[in-house]
């Protein structure tokens, strides 16, 4: 037999083993059942009774070498307006990313199948106290164990006029591709607790003090009023050892070194987590860094300023190239600095890694720059600049996911505080929860 007909042949097998979309032949548990945008671009469906991690079943799509094939399993669920219900489901995908390919949405109906709407005010509708429509919810992609299985799960409150969740495990685009989802469940689960956190821009320059060791004192009382106002997350400006008559490499020391040492003493000492802005020296390079200490006084980690500016480059500043985030006890922690916030690159690859927050130790930047890199990435900045709040330029202030101001330091020698709760989500009308659905629609 020739190889193109052992080729076809051997297709055809393959082929035959899914069936085609709303056909009975799936076998697929009670409730689940599929659904295609328009038959030429259907993908193929499967149930395996014995698949997925532990043999519990699994829900397939498979598509040819033909890309946009699109196609999806749905099943809807009771549920009672106004109560919690968390989602979760083991997903695996074979040559595809699962960011985009394979995507869960989940949708809100009345018993009539309608749509409802969410009980807040958006932030964004087109009139003012207007209640946006419940668009749907993407949960998010957290761990994957070393047999490439996925877990996509997240916790939400159905709107009080909900009936019903349509569960949807979409699969898009993609050729050559099989997306295998397991133990899909949505179960009712107690309100999740709130994740406050008090964040805090310290607007100060200690222009008058000649040395690193002055300049680090002169925000002692600083530290301590921002723990008076109870802060958690207290962000400095840029380059604090820099001043008058400086050079880069003057003020250049290791991380960990004098300046992590002494801030970290204040930290531990008002159990609160602080970022300064230093430049580090490490054998013959120097960075432009914010580092971020945490309230035992040790240094968590660091960030080297990736965009620099002229005056840097030709300082002798060497750029970073990686964008670590942490984990803290209030939430995930993303930092970069001044020039970073003329170009989104930064602040996106940092929400991206899951950054909830992004601390700004900045000399001068647009703020339009930065309540853009906000409200683009759903994400709380908090700025700490060298520029006077008259100038009409960069301020000290913590920015809202939506890019507006929450809290402004105006008067040098301030510290102003923003308590937010990194637990609540936003909602755009026509868009929804947009920081969980750019993750499924961003390049």
């Amino acid at each position: 037999m020739k190889l193109r007909h052992l080729f076809l042949l051997s297709m055809g097998i393959v082929l035959g083993m899914f069936a085609a979309p709303n056909s009975p032949e799936t076998n697929a548990p009670e409730g689940w059942r599929t659904s295609i945008v328009r038959e030429e671009i259907a993908p193929r469906f499967r149930y395996e009774p014995r698949g997925g991690p532990a043999g519990a079943g699994a829900l397939v799509i498979a598509s040819d070498q033909r890309e946009g094939l699109m196609g999806k399993w749905v099943k809807t669920y009771p549920v009672e307006g106004g109560r919690h219900y968390a989602f979760k489901a083991l997903r695996h995908a074979d040559r595809a990313h699962g960011r985009r390919a394979a995507v869960v949405r989940i949708q809100w109906r009345d018993a009539k199948g309608r749509s409802v709407t969410h009980d807040e005010p958006s932030t964004a509708s087109y009139k003012k106290g207007e209640k946006p429509q419940a668009q749907p919810e993407y949960p998010m992609d957290h761990a994957t164990d070393a047999h490439g299985w996925t877990e996509v799960s997240d916790v939400y409150l159905a709107p009080s006029r909900a009936t019903q969740a349509m569960v949807e495990l979409e699969f898009r685009w993609a050729a050559n591709t099989r997306i295998a989802w397991s133990q899909v469940a949505l179960t009712e689960v107690a309100p999740p607790a709130q994740r406050i956190a008090r964040l805090a821009a310290v607007h100060f320059v200690p222009r008058t003090a000649q040395t690193p060791e002055a300049r680090r004192e002169a925000f002692v009382p600083l530290i301590e009023d921002a723990a008076r106002q109870r802060a958690d997350f207290v962000v400095l400006p840029e380059v604090v050892t820099f001043g008058t008559g400086s050079t880069y490499a003057g003020v250049a020391e290791p991380i960990p070194g004098p300046s992590t040492e002494f801030f970290g003493a204040l930290a531990r000492k008002h159990n609160l987590y602080v970022v300064p802005g230093l430049v580090e020296r490490e054998g013959h390079l120097i960075y432009n860094v914010a580092v971020l200490i945490g309230p035992d006084g040790r240094v968590i980690g660091k960030y080297r300023k990736i965009c620099l500016p002229r005056g840097e480059i030709e300082g002798g500043i060497t750029p970073g190239h990686e964008y670590p985030v942490f984990p803290t006890r209030f939430g995930t922690v993303g930092l970069m600095v001044c020039y970073d916030g003329f170009f989104p690159e930064v602040a996106r690859e940092l929400s991206n890694r899951g950054a909830e927050v992004i601390a700004f130790p900045v000399m001068g930047c647009n703020p339009l720059l930065a309540a853009a890199r906000a409200c683009e990435n759903h994400v709380y900045i908090v700025s700490s600049t060298h520029t006077a709040a008259d100038q009409d330029w960069m301020i000290s202030a913590v920015f809202g996911q939506d890019g507006k101001t929450l809290a402004q330091a105006k008067d040098w020698g301030t510290v102003v505080v923003a308590e937010v709760d990194l637990n609540r989500r936003m909602h755009w009308a026509s868009l929804g929860d947009f920081k969980a659905e750019l993750q499924r629609h961003r390049p």
